[in-house]
């Protein structure tokens, strides 16, 4: 990747709407280049998906938060059994394998109100065999990157 293609993909990620010729424009390149170049780069999986970012509060999502989970094992069978209650959930909209301190899990999580949220919690402390969990409201929303 030079950095005509950083470029695209910047524009990209700021509004995939913008017109070619307004991202070839401003990437200094024609129209067909910059076609192929966006083209080249979803071939190759640097462009995975075109999606649609939700305005959470407009949708009655308007709570954001982040649950963190120690867990005691990391089988097989109880990383494929996570896996799936975390694909079920619509609410869980991102979760990540991570190192540091007492935790091992981050779940992004968006919900209508507490009361929801803390119905959601219950029902999830069901189904995962967990050592501890964390919970942090988001109170405000600083900076938002989309990659």
């Amino acid at each position: 990747m030079d950095s005509i293609d950083k470029n695209i993909l910047n524009q990209l990620q700021k509004d995939v709407t913008r017109p070619l010729s307004e991202i070839a424009s401003r990437a200094g390149i024609s129209k067909t280049a910059c076609w192929n170049r966006i083209r080249k780069m979803e071939e190759e999986n640097i462009i995975e998906n075109k999606i649609a970012i939700l305005n959470h509060s407009k949708v009655n999502l308007p709570i954001i938060i982040f649950l963190s989970l120690t867990v005691y094992s990391h089988t097989k069978e109880w990383i494929k059994k996570f896996s799936e209650t975390m694909n079920k959930y619509d609410q869980i909209i991102e979760v990540y394998r991570i190192t540091g301190h007492e935790s091992d899990y981050l779940l992004k999580i968006v919900s209508p109100s507490i009361e929801a949220y803390d119905e959601f919690q219950q029902a999830l402390i069901k189904e995962i065999e967990f050592k501890g969990m964390a919970t942090k409201i988001v109170l405000k929303e600083i900076k938002k990157v989309h990659s």
